[in-house]
């Protein structure tokens, strides 16, 4: 009785262990890529000197990177080109994407010192914030000793006061809280040509409208109320216009998304318009001439427009480049003008 008992039990796992499935072998250990190594070759644009030669550069190394140690040459001066007369280089642009070999040469440019961009804008706010004071209070030595520290019997002029600060003052806050800057930097030249146009404009406005013998506009306060509306109308469109724009791009990134209109009315101009932010500039400041009737201001609103829609073009191109399925009925800055 035990021997069947025990015949049973072992035929049973036999049995057991035929139907067990094999276990699987082991993976043979993977061998490491092999990493190849770039050498990089540094030569200035102009001399064609032998700057710097790096040896086994890792290749997925970005342009951004720093390539001097020396502080005279920090990362935001420095421009990289493949050729003397070709294009520099993108920030983002990995060393082995490009069209090089694993001995590759690269042409140095010094852009320069640079100025942060919110520090640049904050500057030009600033400057006529503060100069169009200067004439609204009638400091000494603007006008005549007798109209010193005198305000103006007309209401448009302080109207026009209100609506300048409140201008300028809105830059500065959205420089502060709300721009998201896609060039870090720019050269600190060209900051002397950009606060001579902003701060002389505004001395040459702010000396005529506030001037003594100013003459209110041709249709007295219809046309004030009028202009004011359109003003006020267009600086929030361009509030609204910079807050959709923020909320596009994340902090930090440099990836381009297409703007589309947003639940809020005023972003629905983007469906007509690339650049809607020079559209309701554009406005700003058509409001405040047709307030003011002054011809400083019409003259500073002509060329602030030549200038805003050549940006605007530029920027409706390199959306037309970037993005194919970027809506073909959109104009750079006025619908279906221009």
């Amino acid at each position: 009785m035990d021997a069947l008992a025990l015949e049973a039990k072992g035929a049973k796992s036999e049995s057991a262990g035929a139907s067990a499935p094999p276990k699987p072998r082991p993976k043979p250990p993977q061998k490491a890529k092999r990493i190849v190594y770039f050498e990089v070759e540094i030569l200035d644009i102009k001399t064609r000197e032998k700057l710097l030669l790096l040896d086994k550069v890792c290749p997925s190394i970005t342009c951004q990177a720093s390539i001097f140690t020396d502080a005279q040459w920090y990362p935001a001066r420095q421009s990289l080109c493949l050729d003397p007369k070709g294009k520099p280089l993108r920030d983002e642009d990995i060393l082995q994407e490009l069209p090089v070999g694993t001995t590759a040469t690269f042409y140095f440019r010094d852009l320069g010192a640079q100025i942060a961009w919110g520090t640049v804008f904050l500057i030009e706010c600033i400057g006529p914030l503060v100069i169009y004071l200067l004439f609204y209070f009638r400091l000494p030595l603007i006008y005549a000793p007798k109209y010193e520290f005198t305000a103006s019997r007309h209401l448009v002029v302080h109207i026009a006061c209100v609506c300048h600060s409140f201008h300028y003052g809105k830059r500065i806050l959205e420089t502060l809280f709300v721009h998201r800057f896609s060039h870090g930097t720019m050269p600190f030249r060209n900051i002397f040509k950009n606060c001579s146009y902003y701060w002389c404009s505004a001395a040459w406005m702010a000396y005529y409208i506030n001037h003594p013998l100013y003459t209110p506009p041709y249709y007295g306060e219809s046309q004030v109320k009028a202009a004011l509306g359109i003003f006020l109308f267009c600086q929030l469109g361009s509030f609204s216009i910079h807050m959709a724009l923020r909320n596009l791009k994340l902090s930090g990134c440099k990836t381009k998304k297409i703007p589309y209109p947003t639940k809020n009315p005023f972003t629905w101009i983007f469906a007509l318009v690339s650049c809607p932010n020079y559209t309701y500039e554009l406005g700003s400041w058509l409001g405040f001439t047709l307030m003011t009737q002054c011809v400083p201001v019409l003259f500073f609103t002509v060329v602030g427009f030549i200038q805003m829609t050549v940006w605007a073009k530029g920027k409706h191109r390199s959306y037309l480049k970037e993005f194919k399925q970027y809506p073909t009925l959109r104009s750079p800055i006025l619908p279906f003008i221009l």
